[in-house]
């Protein structure tokens, strides 16, 4: 059964679920900071729900590639800054690929690269990863391990689903509205040439 299955040394069930709550918890996060800067609220996620999945990617991939390094806190920093910069890379050059933008711009900040990456995150980066693997990971990890099972695979089983019909429901709004602009353009520049 897929539950059951093994990921990294861990069963599909625990993996899931931390992903689930890296995930909602990143949003509600990184919203409310937004919410904060923004002086309005602020949803941070592609789709309506509560989800940013970069943050479930990018927690479960520094906990299981790390998890070798995370008693050694300055190599954990170090590999920690670089991994959670390169995922912050790949995510923008596949965002660039899917919606034409990237949701971020660190152009005003120093030390930045072509807006997408700068100094000050990915030194933020590391010291997440210290989080994550000094308090972060057990409370989450002791949070899901409190859920029922029965009751963590019905739940999670209906958030992936629901996420799941959001996402592509939105990302089939973005690409209407994208392909509206593009031949709303598309008439105006024929209609200049005439």
């Amino acid at each position: 059964m897929l539950w059951n299955q093994n990921i990294f040394g861990v069963d599909a069930y625990h993996v899931v679920l931390w992903f689930l709550a890296y995930s909602i918890l990143g949003w509600c996060v990184e919203s409310l900071y937004m919410s904060y800067c923004n002086k309005k609220w602020t949803n941070r996620g592609f789709a309506k729900s509560p989800i940013c999945p970069i943050y479930g990617v990018g927690a479960l991939t520094v906990f299981f590639v790390l998890e070798p390094v995370s008693q050694h806190p300055v190599k954990l920093f170090i590999l920690g800054s670089f991994l959670a910069t390169a995922i912050e890379f790949v995510t923008a050059v596949i965002m660039k690929k899917l919606f034409g933008e990237i949701w971020w711009d660190y152009r005003e900040k120093p030390f930045n690269y072509k807006g997408i990456l700068c100094l000050e995150s990915s030194i933020a980066w590391g010291f997440y990863s210290l989080f994550l693997f000094a308090f972060l990971h057990k409370a989450v990890a002791g949070i899901v391990n409190m859920i029922p099972q029965k009751f963590g695979r019905s739940i999670g089983t209906l958030i992936v689903i629901v996420y799941l019909i959001d996402f592509v429901r939105t990302l089939h709004r973005e690409k209407r509205e994208e392909k509206s602009e593009f031949e709303e353009l598309k008439q105006e520049l024929c209609t200049a040439e005439e």
